[in-house]
């Protein structure tokens, strides 16, 4: 991104210190850093989405993994009161 931003500022530099057709290639050259700094930022939205929804689900997963897990608990110490109540 800071490359981007360092090709840019330099194109406008040389945007008023140069010929006519070396400030045409470099308006250029700015114009195609805006878009590489935009297509990053977009990417990057894009890969935060994902990681979200990936966050999301794994969590959405371990909430199950634990209730499964407490259910199971109930279960078997429930079945031990059973055991325990019924040898006195």
């Amino acid at each position: 991104m800071r490359i981007a931003l360092i090709a840019a500022a330099a194109a406008a530099l040389s945007l008023s210190a140069c010929s006519e057709r070396t400030g045409d290639k470099a308006a250029a050259t700015a114009d195609h850093a805006g878009d590489t700094a935009a297509s990053a930022a977009n990417d990057t939205a894009a890969n935060v989405d994902a990681a979200a929804g990936a966050t999301a689900a794994a969590t959405n997963n371990a909430a199950a993994n634990v209730d499964a897990a407490a259910g199971t608990a109930m279960r078997k110490s429930e079945a031990a009161a059973d055991a325990a109540a019924r040898t006195n």
